[in-house]
């Protein structure tokens, strides 16, 4: 029994590893984006908006591809020290792994690459109120990755001009954030943002509504 043990334990070990070869650049199967993931890593020029009660500090819960071809992001925040579920839906633009959000401003959405069984990046452009806000975030498929994967992505946040001090690593921090909503109480609520089509839940003109997610 403890043989078997400590190998389940080896195998997950081995399952978080960095493998190059099956890093994905380009031609994504968007399917394979599917499920859960955690919030690990965030990057942003303006970093003020992804620390404590910034208003682009989100937590990944998962992602799933709709009927259409987009993409559907559920995470969570903390808005007046209460857990608020938010769901996005992006809309695909004809370019693999580029999709269109309405969500505090217009944004457009690209996965940088893709580990589909651990790690995803994406790079995100905010536009409100005539301010653009560049923001990277890393998703893995553990709660924590290895320091290979979070090395891949300051590479990668370099390489837009993003340097370590616009880095925030929340799975060096306490882990109040990165656990799911429900274990921060009662006290939470839902909100849905579509596409900016004027359909309520679709955008931030009117405020956000709240719908079930």
């Amino acid at each position: 029994m403890e043989l078997l043990l400590l190998s389940l334990g080896l195998g997950l070990v081995c399952a978080q590893d960095f493998n190059p070869r099956r890093v994905v650049q380009r031609d994504y199967d968007i399917s394979k984006v599917s499920g859960t993931w955690y919030s690990v890593s965030m990057a942003a020029d303006n970093r003020k908006r992804i620390e404590e009660d910034g208003d682009l500090r989100i937590f990944i819960e998962g992602i799933q591809v709709t009927e259409d071809g987009g993409l559907k992001l559920s995470f969570h925040f903390m808005l007046q020290a209460e857990c608020t579920d938010v769901a996005v839906v992006c809309g695909k633009t004809g370019k693999s792994g580029e999709y269109t959000i309405d969500y505090l401003g217009e944004n457009s959405l690209r996965i940088l690459e893709a580990d589909y069984q651990r790690h995803i990046i994406l790079h995100m452009r905010n536009f409100r109120n005539g301010t653009a806000t560049q923001v990277m975030a890393l998703y893995g498929r553990f709660p924590e990755l290895k320091s290979s994967f979070l090395d891949r992505f300051d590479r990668a946040c370099k390489s837009h001009g993003l340097g370590p001090e616009k880095i925030i690593a929340f799975s060096n921090q306490g882990r109040r954030h990165c656990l799911p909503c429900q274990q921060f109480g009662p006290a939470r609520h839902s909100r849905g943002w579509g596409r900016g089509d004027g359909s309520p839940g679709s955008g931030m003109g009117r405020g956000p509504q709240a719908v079930p997610v």
